[in-house]
């Protein structure tokens, strides 16, 4: 970091050590058989003790950090470090030693880098490449070798290329999706394309992996090609002549490339195109395929060349660019004809697109302007005291969004009269408003203002500044890596609008920093930690919080190694290299390591945990350690108590923590050098259960000191994960039983051919493993130097991660390529594990469950989505084998039948669980619910097919004993029928019962599975209904009475038959009086829609009747009571308006305009206007009896309508003829009457308030009046309306008005006669 100097270690103390001791931290002695290589003779000063020797620099690194950051403990102090994360293959240490024997020193000679896309490290080494994937653990890393030709690691004078001066370029031929980070997923098959930066010489190997493709091809540039050029004031440079003295002196080699890129051709096998820019602004491209290399220059001038004029401290030319090339978008598909690329200029940025093809062709885009006087356009030139701008180097993110570049400055303090370098970041998107392809447009934008790393910094001259790379999309989010041509490597981020500097710098011992690059995460489009390439110290990560808790403030110094508190001279380096066993080596870390003052200052305003909570922590721990070795308590509650470990719940309660940190703990004897030999020995299991007992040992110490209690009380969410991390501890021990169950099956079925090792490591249960670790690894930097297995097994508390990779990365273990019989093998492994690991925390729920706190709202770890989709991923998988697969036997289809039987229950118990703790948390369930069923009639449904082609072939196989059959088929189904019980597959309830024809069953079933709205039973009945199986069903009813009941209330045709025969009459009347007046209603279902169809357009009107008959015997049957008796006088009124409705319908019939469906059911409103809109008298007055037969409330309500009865009727007579006859004719008394009685009126008002006039309820009086003054006798005071005045409103009033009047008084003479009240179903 950049901090003084720290405290070198007092290396005479360890020269004055015996010879035969070691220090404390000393690595481990090597295996024999590799010390064996190397002679202790050609060794000068070996020590006896067999300490590595000083080509093996690594472990002298890795001893100056302490255990507990290798075990993946520690305080936080120990947050700022780099993570080790893998030692180089140990042919690359070969090699290296190689050359020490040699005396060649190994930094003159040796280069590297890492390829993002494919996670691969190279390095070459003298004349040999190495490439291997750092994302493998050291027992399973495999290194491709591949040789360099000599003459062309030699230059034409004979002597060796320096290393440092190569481009390598990896073509992943696999790569057919964009950004992918599957963790199954490995790069298997690659091209590599090696390019010399001097000598342009090019090596192509088609398929490294491959052993027939693997043959290298090579191209050498012409001598045209490498013509020596001439420097600004004439001189001619050779091609050595690349260091300058002073900034801007001179430049780099005019014809030295730049910057490598390549690309697959598709459609063409094992064929790219690489592209590579030169500093005189050439663009060459080279077409590499099996058969040879074609070399092609592109453009010639792809710039121009603006001299900036000033004194010799001044840039005087602009050689040396274009500085840096790269994709616009990192990630493509090789599918993908055309691509672009971006050209980082002096001052601008250009944009080509090239055609992917043998015939290469290259075009302009665009370019823009980022240095300039604008202020708008990047980096604002001609400032007082600017002398210089050079862009460095250029990244771009890889969603292609976001262009990052490396700015350095060169400025002159006019007030001091010295010189100092700027180091920026300037950031640049794409506006959102034009389009890429316009040329001459501005289409890039500042994301953010420049972001200035250092403010000043030492004077370099071009070489260090050219030599430094860019790295961009590491953590923390918004990073970027900085690579000096000396060997450091710095992270600037911007945390709170300021800028943050980390820088990595190891000792000289580690060598340089080679490459950094970023470590992908196990989640699609998640940035990963930084990760570095050292060259002789393996690869390093630097974790997110290192980066956030260490980061300082910039400081006024450089960003190569010369100043830093790691600089010495050579001869101290060759001391080390001399005494490398004895000596005791300094910390390879950031300079902060050892500075504790000093990085307090990059830690203000960190969120961290509290000093609380790490005092309850470390009290817990104090106190559970001497519960351990004494076996009291001792207080233990109230001290906890007191400070305050039961304030926090869920995963920060200092007891979640505690027992998470028992069950993870990371096995010290474990080591990567070991590999997967760790499965084979008792070690595994061995470590397992005392995690197990140690975690029991934590449960007692709870129960007596009383916090079980309390937990259980106030922090039930805390308690409940304390006890599943017992959960998983026991599964995880199972699960490697069933390991070790798999793998002695296999040794027997295999015999003796494999080793014992092979066949731990095969089988889809070790792939899962592998891929589980492998995730944990990349998320944790942490376990990286760590074996995938020894990180699986370890990491207890993350067992849902099997499940998620199961969902995942199931493809990479599972293929449909594969063989029938090892698919099916493969899927029967991850099957049985997915069910030990759930039994296994029922089991463990059950034994222990007075230990639980109540479950109210708590769902169990194994009902979380990321179980249950990585279950349903297999059980999706195995179901789809057990349907389309043929020519399986009996016998394999019904092990096939076992394991997905196995797989939907644990499945199904999940969706279970989720779903009532959803319910009781009050929360939105109905999604889950959807999923739930519909997953479970799928599986069942699928389960019981199988179940039935086995019943047919068994028949076949053992024909002519039907009872064994029988039993066959029963003892199968039993347990598929205890699953569809538990979970409400009545679907599957039903079709075992209908198949078995087993009544008994049925009704067994029934009685067992009743719930809510009738459970199982309401499901038989439905069935039974529609399949129009009656008797069926009312014979049930006998043993169901309540839930047939519950089920007939939708269907009242067979719920009256129900109810007389539970004797219950009066439900029976009233039932059988709505179903005969049940009007027909528009319906939103099908179903629905034929319920209704059955009901009602099978009653005709004299069905209807017979119902009401049957309605009244109903009635009467009940008992004579008041109640009774209206519901008869109301059966009765309904009974007359039918009869009303036959007669009117009779009469309205033979009216060709009338479209009238006789038998149809009319509402008394509907049947009132056909009176009204028919002629003659006989409907006028029909229509006041149809208004006697309804209720008081219908007439009330309806008063208009009465009204324009009224009316109707007065409309029948011709008054001025009859009052023109009683004048000319002299009518007497009696022959008026007897005139008036043949009028509709004298009827009407005779029928509505004569002395026989019969009405349900109230009579007419109370809701229209016959005479005016009768309205304040009238409860109907209110309103200002009679037949009297209704008749003063017609035409021939004025004229026949007393004769109107005499009609309706005349047919009036008595009080009406009224029946009992009570609602009508007519309305």
């Amino acid at each position: 970091m950049f901090s003084s100097g720290t405290k070198k270690s007092n290396v005479n103390s360890r020269r004055q050590q015996p010879p035969g001791t070691t220090a404390i931290d000393s690595p481990i002695t090597p295996l024999g058989e590799r010390r064996s290589l190397f002679p202790d003779n050609t060794v000068p000063n070996r020590p006896s003790t067999g300490t590595p020797a000083p080509w093996a620099p690594r472990l002298s690194v890795l001893a100056r950090i302490p255990q507990v950051n290798r075990s993946g403990k520690g305080d936080e102090s120990e947050l700022i470090k780099p993570v080790y994360v893998g030692e180089f293959p140990q042919v690359v240490r070969d090699q290296q030693a190689s050359l020490l024997l040699k005396r060649v020193a190994v930094e003159d000679c040796t280069c590297g880098g890492i390829e993002r896309q494919t996670s691969l490290a190279w390095i070459i080494c003298g004349n040999q490449l190495f490439i291997w994937s750092y994302l493998s653990p050291a027992s399973s890393m495999k290194c491709v070798v591949l040789e360099i030709p000599p003459n062309i690691s030699e230059n034409r004078d004979g002597r060796k290329n320096d290393a440092s001066f190569w481009f390598l370029s990896v073509i992943n031929w696999t790569n057919t999706s964009v950004g992918t980070n599957k963790i199954g997923k490995h790069c298997n098959s690659a091209g590599v394309v090696l390019c010399n930066r001097i000598t342009r010489a090019v090596i192509y190997w088609p398929d490294m992996y491959s052993q027939s493709e693997n043959a290298s091809v090579t191209s050498l540039a012409s001598s045209n090609e490498l013509e020596v050029t001439s420097t600004p004031d004439g001189k001619e440079t050779s091609s050595r002549q690349w260091r300058l003295s002073k900034v801007g002196s001179s430049s780099s080699g005019s014809r030295m490339l730049n910057s490598l890129i390549a690309s697959a051709v598709p459609g063409h096998k094992f064929t790219c195109v690489a592209l590579a820019c030169s500093s005189n602004g050439e663009l060459w491209e080279f077409l590499c395929s099996p058969y040879g290399i074609q070399r092609k220059k592109v453009c010639e001038n792809i710039l121009q060349f603006p001299i900036q004029g000033g004194d010799s401290g001044q840039l005087i030319s602009n050689k040396g660019y274009p500085r840096s090339m790269t994709w616009c978008f990192p990630y493509h598909l090789t599918e993908e004809s055309n691509r672009q690329f971006l050209v980082l200029t002096d001052h601008e940025i250009q944009c080509f697109r090239v055609e992917l093809s043998s015939n290469m062709h290259a075009s302009k885009l665009w370019s823009q302007k980022i240095v300039g006087t604008d202020a708008d356009v990047g980096i604002k030139k001609d400032l007082a005291g600017q002398k210089g701008i050079w862009p460095l180097d250029m990244q771009v993110d890889d969603h292609g969004k976001v262009i990052t570049i490396l700015v350095a400055t060169f400025c002159k303090d006019r007030v001091i009269s010295s010189s100092y370098v700027q180091y920026s970041l300037l950031t640049m998107q794409y506006k959102s408003d034009l389009g890429v392809g316009i040329m001459n447009d501005k289409i890039l934008e500042k994301k953010a203002p420049i972001e200035v790393i250092i403010p000043k910094a030492r004077v370099e001259d071009e070489t260090f500044l050219f030599s430094m790379r860019l790295r961009v999309g590491g953590r923390p989010s918004g990073s970027a890596v900085i690579i000096s041509g000396d060997g450091t490597a710095t992270v600037s981020h911007n945390y709170r609008n300021s800028t943050r500097l980390y820088q990595f710098d190891l000792p000289y011992d580690a060598g340089k920093v080679l490459d950094a690059s970023v470590l992908p995460c196990a989640d699609d489009y998640e940035e990963g930690a930084w990760v570095v390439l050292t060259e002789k110290a393996g690869i390093w990560a630097i974790p997110e919080k290192a980066v956030i808790l260490g980061g300082v403030e910039p400081p006024e110094r450089s960003l190569s190694r010369k100043g830093s508190s790691n600089e010495r001279s050579a001869q101290e380096e060759i001391r080390n290299h001399t005494f490398a066993g004895n000596v005791a080596p300094r910390r390879a870390s950031s300079e902060a390591w050892d500075n504790g003052e000093r990085q307090r200052s990059g830690l203000s305003g960190i969120t961290r945990r509290t000093v609380q909570d790490e005092e309850s922590e470390a009290l817990l721990s104090h106190l559970f350690n001497e519960f351990l070795s004494s076996g009291e308590v001792d207080r233990s509650f109230e001290k906890l108590e007191s400070s305050g470990s039961f304030e926090r719940d869920g995963e920060t309660n200092v007891f979640v923590r505690m027992s998470k940190s028992i069950i993870d703990t990371l096995a010290k004897h474990w080591t990567t050098t070991r590999g997967a030999e760790i499965l084979a020995m008792a070690v595994v299991s061995t470590q397992l259960l005392e995690k197990q007992q140690k975690h029991q040992k934590f449960l007692q110490f709870l129960a007596l000191s009383k916090c079980h209690e309390e937990l259980c009380s106030k922090q039930r969410q805390a308690l409940q994960t304390v006890l599943e991390h017992g959960e998983k501890l026991a599964a995880m021990i199972q699960l490697r039983e069933l390991q070790n169950l798999i793998s002695q099956n296999r040794s027997t079925s295999v015999g003796s051919t494999n080793s014992s090792l092979q066949i731990q490591m095969s089988g889809a249960l070790w792939d899962v493993i592998q891929i589980v670790g492998e995730r944990a690894r990349r998320n944790t930097v942490l376990l990286m130097d760590r074996d995938n297995a020894e990180v699986f097994y370890s990491k207890v508390s993350e067992l849902e991660d099997f499940f998620y990779c199961l969902d995942g990365e199931l493809e990479c273990v599972i293929s449909p390529e594969q063989p029938s019989g090892i698919l099916i093998q493969r899927l029967c492994e991850l099957s049985n594990a997915c069910v030990t690991i759930i039994k296994t925390c029922f089991n463990y729920k059950n034994e222990n469950r007075l230990w639980y706190p109540p479950p109210e709202g708590l769902a169990p770890w194994y009902c979380r989505p990321v179980v249950r989709k990585g279950v349903w991923s297999v059980a999706s998988v195995l179901l789809q084998l057990l349907n389309e697969i043929s020519g399986l036997d009996m016998y394999a289809k019904l092990d096939l039948y076992n394991h997905l039987q196995a797989l939907a229950e644990v499945l199904l118990e999940a969706y279970a669980g989720a779903v009532t703790a959803k319910i009781e948390r009050s929360e939105e369930h109905k999604s889950l619910l959807n999923e739930y069923w519909e997953r479970r009639d799928m599986l069942l449904v699928s389960l019981y097919q199988q179940v039935k082609d086995y019943e047919a072939s068994h028949k076949v196989s053992i024909e002519g004993n039907k009872n064994q059959s029988e039993e066959a088929v029963l003892k199968i189904t039993s347990h598929l029928l205890s699953i569809a019980k538990r979970h409400g597959c009545y679907k599957i309830m039903w079709q075992i019962c209908c198949d078995m024809n087993n009544s008994e069953l049925l009704r067994n079933i029934m009685q067992e599975s009743l719930g809510p709205n009738g459970g199982f039973s309401y499901y038989v009945f439905k069935q039974l209904h529609e399949s129009r199986q009656f008797c069926e069903l009312l014979r049930l009813g006998e043993e169901f009475p309540d839930e047939l009941t519950i089920f007939l209330k939708e269907h009242p045709d067979l719920l009256w038959l129900h109810e007389l025969f539970l004797h219950q009459f009066s439900l029976a009347s009233e039932t059988l009086h709505e179903l005969a007046l049940t009007q027909s209603k528009k319906s939103t279902s099908v179903a629905e829609e034929k319920e209704l169809e059955y009901v009602n357009s099978k009653l005709k009107l004299a069905e209807r009747k017979h119902l009401l008959y049957l309605s009244k015997i109903a009635a009467v049957a009940a008992g004579e009571d008041t109640d009774s008796q209206a519901k008869v006088d109301r059966i009765e009124a309904d009974l007359k308006i039918l009869k009303l409705q036959e007669e009117i319908m009779k009469l309205l019939t033979p009216i060709e305009d009338k479209q009238l469906d006789e038998q149809q059911l009319l509402h008394p409103e509907d049947l009132i206007k056909l009176c009204l809109e028919g002629e003659g008298q006989e409907l006028s007055l029909w229509a006041f009896d149809v208004f006697a037969w309804t209720s008081s409330s219908f007439r009330k309500t309806h008063r208009k309508l009465l009204e324009e009865c009224w009316k109707k009727a007065a409309s029948q007579d011709d008054w001025s003829k009859f009052f023109e006859s009683s004048i000319v004719e002299g009518w007497s008394d009696e022959e008026t009457l007897q005139n008036l009685s043949n009028t509709a009126l004298f009827q009407a008002s005779r029928r509505c308030y004569g002395p026989e006039a019969v009405t349900f309820e109230e009579g007419f009086e109370q809701v229209l009046p016959l005479r005016e003054e009768n309205l304040e006798n009238s409860v109907m005071g209110d309103m200002s309306s009679s037949v009297e005045a209704l008749l003063m409103q017609h035409k021939d009033f004025p004229v026949a008005g007393k004769l109107m009047l005499m009609a309706i008084m005349l047919g009036c003479e008595q009080e009406n006669t009224r029946l009992q009240e009570g609602p009508s179903p007519m309305e």
